[in-house]
This record gives C-alpha cells, structure tokens and sequence, in this order.
C-alpha cells in the first residue's frame, strides 16, 4: 500500500517537475533558434560581419549575467514565501523588484552610452571592424531598461510557478526578431515564392538592421512581460509601496550579491577568454562564435531543469517539507543526466552539419567541430552541477556556486587558456580543453556537496 501511494506521488512530482521545466526549456529553445537565424543571416555577408557581431557576445553575457543573478535573489525570496503560502511577502518582494529593476536598468543604460566605443578595443578585435562593433554594441544594448524588465520580472512570474507566460512572451520576441532581421538586414531584392516573383523591400543595413531589429524586440518584451506582472494574481506589485524597503531588500541581496559575484567572476573570466582567443585571429574567432552559437541549443535541458529545481526547492524549503526535498533531488538528478546524454549525444554526431549551417568556410567548419565534439563528452557532468546548482539557488545558498565558479573560471579556465594560448602558442581547441577541464572540476565539487547533504537545508526534517 506504502510503495502504491509513493508511486503516486512521484507520477504527480514527475508531471510538476515537467510542467514547469517544458515552457523554460521551450523559451530557451525558441531563443536559440534565433540565435541561429541570426548568426546564420548575418554570417552570409561574410566573416568580418560574423566577427563583428560575434566578438562581443561575451560582454553581452556579462551584462544578461548581473541582471539575472539580481533575479535570483527575488526567486528565491518569492518561490519560498510562496511555499509558506505568504502571499503578501511574495507580492512586497515583487513591488521591490520593479524598484530595482528600474534602478539597475537605467545605470547599464548609462554604462552603454559611456563605454560602447571602447568594448571592441578591450576585446581585442581587429582594427578594422571596430567601428562596426562598437556601433552593432551600442544599438543592441541601449534598450537596458526593457532587457533587464524581462530578466528580473521573469524572475518573479517563474518564482510563482508561472514558466508558460515568459515563454509566450519569448516566442513574441523571437518571431518579431527574425522577422526584423528579414526586413533589416538584406536590400530591396526580387524573391521567389511557390514559382511567384515580387520585389521585398528591404533596409539593407548588414549587422546593425540585426542589431535594430533585436533591440526593437527587446524593448516589446520588456513592455509585455511588465503588463502581465502587473496583472498576475498571486505577484502583481499594484497597491504595494516601491519605496526601497530593507526588510524585503535584504534578504534578497544576501541570495542576489553571491550569485551576482558568481555571475561577475563568470561573466569577466568569458570576456578575458574570449578577448585571449580573439588574439588568435578572425578564423578562432568566428569559429569559436560560432560553436558557441551551437552548443547553447545543446544545454538548453539542463537550464530548463534547473529552473524547475529553483522553484520547487525553495517551494519545499518554504513548507520546510525536508523529504519532499530529497524525493525532488532523486528526481531530477536521473533526468537531468539522461536528458544530457542524449543532448551530448546529438552534439557529438552533427557538429558539422552544425557548423555548416553558420559558415561556409571549411577551416571554420572543422575548428569547430572539433571542439564541440570534445565538449559534448562532458555534457552528462556538467548536467549535474547545473541541477546542484539549482537546487542550491532555490534554498538561497548561493556563496557556495560562487566559490565554486572562482575556483573553476579562474584557477582552472582562464590560467590554463592564458598558458596554452600566450605562453605555448596553442590555439583555439587548447582553450576548449582548458574549459573542459573547468567542467569537469564543478562536476567534483558539486558532487562532493551532494555527498555530504550541504545542498540541503532541511535534511535533519523528517516528514510528519
């Protein structure tokens, strides 16, 4: 009777864990798509143009990072108060993080204006399309306010349960996106369609119509994503105070600060990783935008996972239900490994045919190949620290992922890319290696946490 009613209740943990894993992983696949299209209609104006838009797709990140990692705090505040069932805190915390939001959104907006002409130069790219660069930056990211609306407000809807209203909102974007950068980025043209002929009328603006088109898709989510916050039932801010309020503040920059230093010490090791292999020349380069471009479609399991498990461990913490708690971590530990198999899998065998979508260049092509087909032989390692990770984000013990990421980025990664690189003279899949080696060492770390129950909060509660 006992081993029927615990079938049961894994069958109903099992159908929650994947309700609220699909739309994220949806969202995030729909978003890969466009990168894509994008990196795929840019790349046929030719390489400088790929470099161009490539070569500060890691400053980008550092920037998505920090707000992100500000949302975290808010997930896990809200995902907690939810599972106590104090909605009211959960609907402070949501007030403040519109307070934030604007906040943080305006001084990046300032950042952009004041150090755009200089992010090319600090990356090292090539001379000759620095301008380029610069400007494809500036326009890109000058809509701040609206990118980092999205972020923390997604933040917040997914800290409810909500992961479908994010992911609608996202497919919004996506197709206003691709659909811009149609129009944008190539010249008027004749095209054929089902054996018919007419003139599309086109911007022709190469890589910044691709950056017009994007930045104008930002700033339409970021004014859908805030419309539904203010209107959701269970975390709209309407009729709360947006006055700083320290009480809801901060135990929510006491979670936010260590993933926001893990986001930093992450986001700068990607710059000075990228800016040593944008040394190396256009071909690492694109090469490398490229794989990148590839490989984000491929951990898309495993991030959509892990935003499962933030919200249902601080749900479970919340309730202080310590063996839901261990059921959720049996759980998604098997899946997100599976799920990662199969993805790592599938990035081993059609590498190229990957590469080939993006570049027409055949030393492009089989650089890249060859290091994504040596990162996806870690994919079901990594797959674990992203789930351990998540977990640890979702009870608000986010010092212990930081110092992890310092540990991996810099002592391992970025010291070993700076030998292999600029002391020995390797190239691009030496670095690749250095960041494999990254993973790998995240995988034992995380692994001894999950040994010794440090992951969880509530491991001394036993079930009523």
């Amino acid at each position: 009777m006992k081993r029927s009613l615990d079938l049961k209740l894994n069958k109903s943990m099992m159908a929650i864990i994947l309700g609220l894993a699909w739309p994220t992983m949806l969202e995030q696949l729909l978003q890969t798509a466009v990168q894509y299209i994008d990196t795929a209609m840019v790349g046929v104006l030719g390489t400088d143009a790929t470099a161009a838009v490539g070569s500060t797709t890691t400053v980008g990140w550092l920037v998505n990072i920090i707000t992100a990692s500000i949302g975290v705090g808010f997930l896990a505040y809200i995902a907690k108060s939810c599972g106590a069932e104090d909605f009211d805190s959960a609907r402070k915390a949501s007030a403040q993080s519109v307070t934030v939001t604007v906040v943080v959104g305006l001084v990046f907006t300032l950042l952009v204006i004041l150090f755009s002409p200089y992010v090319p130069v600090i990356m090292q790219v090539d001379e000759s399309i620095r301008e380029l660069t610069a400007d494809y930056f500036f326009i890109l990211f000058i809509p701040m306010l609206f990118r980092t609306a999205t972020s923390i407000f997604g933040m917040v809807l997914r800290a409810a349960g909500d992961t479908k209203t994010p992911m609608v909102i996202g497919v919004i974007v996506n197709i206003i996106n691709v659909i811009l950068n149609f129009l944008f980025i190539y010249p008027t043209r004749a095209i054929s369609v089902f054996g018919m002929e007419f003139i599309m009328w086109g911007w022709g603006k190469g890589v910044i119509g691709a950056a017009v088109a994007s930045a104008i898709s930002f700033i339409v989510g970021g004014i859908l994503i805030t419309v539904v916050l203010v209107c959701h039932k269970t975390v709209s801010p309407r009729g709360y105070s947006l006055k700083p309020d320290s009480r809801v503040l901060k135990p929510c920059f006491k979670i936010a600060l260590p993933n926001l230093f893990q986001g930093l010490a992450t986001s700068f090791g990607y710059v000075v990783f990228a800016s040593m292999i944008n040394s190396v020349g256009e071909t690492a380069t694109a090469a490398c935008t490229i794989a990148n471009t590839v490989e984000s479609a491929f951990y898309i399991p495993g991030f959509g996972m892990k935003t499962a498990a933030s919200t249902l461990a601080g749900n479970a913490y919340g309730a202080k239900d310590g063996k839901k708690m261990k059921e959720l971590v049996r759980m998604f530990i098997p899946i997100e490994i599976f799920l990662m198999i199969i993805s790592g899998a599938a990035l081993f065998i059609f590498a190229p045919a990957l590469m080939g979508l993006f570049s027409k260049s055949d030393e492009v092509i089989n650089l890249g190949a060859t290091v994504l087909r040596m990162v996806a032989l870690s994919e079901p390692f990594y797959g674990f620290s992203i789930i351990m990770e998540g977990f640890l984000v979702g009870v608000g013990k986010t010092k212990t992922p930081f110092v992890y990421t310092l540990i991996g980025m810099w002592g391992v990664r970025i010291v070993g890319t700076f030998i292999l690189i600029t002391v020995l003279g390797y190239g691009l899949v030496a670095a690749w290696g250095a960041m494999i080696a990254h993973n790998m060492l995240l995988f034992v770390l995380y692994l001894r946490c999950y040994i010794k129950g440090k992951w969880n909060p509530l491991k001394e509660i036993k079930a009523n």
